[in-house]
């Protein structure tokens, strides 16, 4: 593997809503950042966030900013059961309401090529392409006219 010469600064996470309150159940927004000489790899922890109970949207910006925004509904039974009043408990799950979760990458991308999957461990996962200019080959791939000349 190649060395990263890219200065590795303190990653600084903006939470807002029931991601900011820090009330009970387990926190949102941990971000885990992975570089490779191409891409980056981020893990957002959205500890009780199901894709079914949740309304998510991740953006990219050629900047390397990521900002997540979502709403977390409630549970399926006070859907069937609107006469009901529940008053719960949370202590496993996020509480149901708006959140956002901003970071930014490293450096620069193509956001035009970021592939984000999210896990049935409540784990957004992201792939994004490191920006490279037009006509700029991808790392590790350079042309060296003087190589052949031998």
């Amino acid at each position: 593997m190649g060395q990263n010469n890219e200065p590795q600064a303190p990653t600084s996470v903006i939470l807002t809503g029931t991601a900011k309150e820090g009330t009970p159940g387990p926190p949102i927004g941990h971000v885990d950042i992975g570089v490779s000489e191409s891409a980056y790899l981020f893990r957002v922890a959205l500890p009780g966030v199901r894709k079914d109970q949740c309304e998510l949207s991740c953006e990219v910006e050629r900047d390397g900013k990521v900002h997540l925004q979502g709403v977390i509904t409630g549970g399926e039974l006070a859907k069937k059961n609107p006469n009901t009043v529940y008053q719960m408990s949370v202590t496993q799950l996020s509480p149901p309401g708006p959140f956002s979760v901003s970071f930014k990458l490293p450096g620069p991308v193509d956001p035009r090529l970021f592939s984000p999957t999210f896990r049935s461990d409540g784990i957004l996962e992201g792939v994004v392409m490191k920006y490279r200019a037009p006509g700029v080959p991808p790392c590790g791939n350079q042309f060296d006219p003087a190589g052949l000349s031998t």
